[in-house]
């Protein structure tokens, strides 16, 4: 652990929450250290459901699941919001009475209950938030590579560096949270059958964009920290994995960026007359037209549900 030579390192939170103040967060670093690497069983049986359930669906109905996906989605928003209210408050304290550096290299705000408790139960929620992809299967909407290989690779590394009390989680919680807030309630307005703007579609994919800039920030920052002897709670190993992770996401994501909102949609086909004098599009077969999927359509209005 790092020493910075100083009583502030975290917000002093007035006012806890009663499962806040009981959370013993000893308890939950000792289970992640013990339990962490179960996550590579949760990540293989993962993608085994997910690809035996798509082919389980080829010919059967898909299911409505309205309901269960706004109530599943309301559940995830609401403990995304109060994640980030708790996290982003203590973020942006740090920042402001110790700097950036201290943000990123000091780690001892896990043993901190308020901070810790959303710490540990974050890292958690990795887990049942596989779940997303489950209505995808069932729904029988676009399962692209973007939803799957985020979900797996999150999940791996928030338990691997959990364990390990990684000092940039600070960050790297923080910013999800607030991008899951906004996401999952997005998602949650969705599924009740609102309609919703699609400029906030586009905000919540800039802001997960600009997440996965603000990792590789976060990363060369502790790379640069440890290079100078500086102390800092990382290791050389876990800035290379979190580097390319976040890094790959960031290409994804500017290319699902590109494709949802500044890719022209294609051409329509041109009308042009039948030999009988009649008029048809050239998609027509058999004299019936060709179903068209409207360009973008699977991605949710533009979002990906990350």
């Amino acid at each position: 652990m790092a020493d910075n030579g100083s009583d502030i390192i975290a917000y002093p939170f007035e006012y806890q929450l009663p499962f806040e103040k009981d959370f013993n967060e000893k308890a939950a670093l000792q289970w992640m250290g013990e339990n962490w690497t179960a996550a590579f069983s949760y990540a293989i049986l993962y993608v085994v459901l997910v690809f035996g359930g798509r082919y389980f669906m080829q010919n059967r109905e898909k299911f409505d699941l309205r309901l269960p996906l706004t109530v599943w989605s309301s559940a995830l928003a609401v403990f995304s919001t109060l994640g980030a209210l708790r996290s982003a408050y203590d973020l942006w304290f740090i920042l402001k009475v110790r700097g950036f550096q201290f943000s990123v290299c000091d780690s001892r705000f896990y043993h901190e209950p308020v901070l810790d408790f959303w710490a540990f139960y974050f890292t958690y929620s990795k887990l049942p938030e596989l779940g997303d992809t489950a209505f995808i299967v069932l729904r029988k909407q676009k399962l692209i590579f973007l939803h799957w290989y985020h979900h797996i690779t999150v999940l791996l590394y928030a338990w691997y560096s959990y364990k390990d009390t990684l000092a940039a989680g600070r960050w790297f919680y923080c910013m999800n949270f607030t991008v899951h807030a906004l996401m999952y309630t997005y998602y949650a307005i969705r599924a009740a059958g609102y309609r919703v703007p699609r400029s906030y579609a586009m905000v919540i994919t800039i802001a997960q964009t600009t997440q996965m800039v603000m990792g590789c920030v976060v990363n060369y920052t502790t790379y640069a920290a440890l290079e100078s002897g500086d102390a800092c709670d990382s290791t050389y190993d876990n800035i290379v994995w979190s580097s390319i992770m976040y890094f790959s996401y960031f290409l994804l994501f500017a290319h699902f960026f590109y494709d949802a909102y500044m890719r022209k949609p294609p051409a329509k086909p041109p009308v042009q007359p039948h030999q009988n004098g009649l008029k048809h599009l050239t998609g027509k077969e058999n004299g019936i037209h060709a179903g068209k999927q409207e360009h973008g359509a699977w991605k949710t209005n533009g979002i990906k549900r990350d």
